[in-house]
């Protein structure tokens, strides 16, 4: 094999690895930090909407106790002792 042919056959195995790691991002130096960043903020989503939940949770259970006790004042009120 002539040394021509063997520097593109080098050139061109080059050309495809790279061309694979462009496409693949997987060997990008920036991808640990891009892999960090995406967790970080599906966690923090994850945390603000179990907040939001927990705390309309709160609101219903509230909302119902202020309805019972209404409940309880209509009810005396109407068949209680006059």
């Amino acid at each position: 094999m002539s040394l021509r042919r063997r520097a593109w056959i080098v050139a061109a195995s080059v050309g495809a690895v790279e061309a694979l790691k462009d496409q693949a991002g997987l060997c990008r130096w920036d991808y640990p930090l891009r892999c960090l960043a995406q967790h970080t903020k599906n966690n923090m989503r994850s945390y603000s909407q179990a907040k939001k939940l927990s705390s309309l949770i709160a609101k219903s259970e509230k909302a119902e106790q202020s309805e019972e006790s209404l409940r309880k004042v209509m009810y005396l009120s109407c068949w209680g002792p006059n």
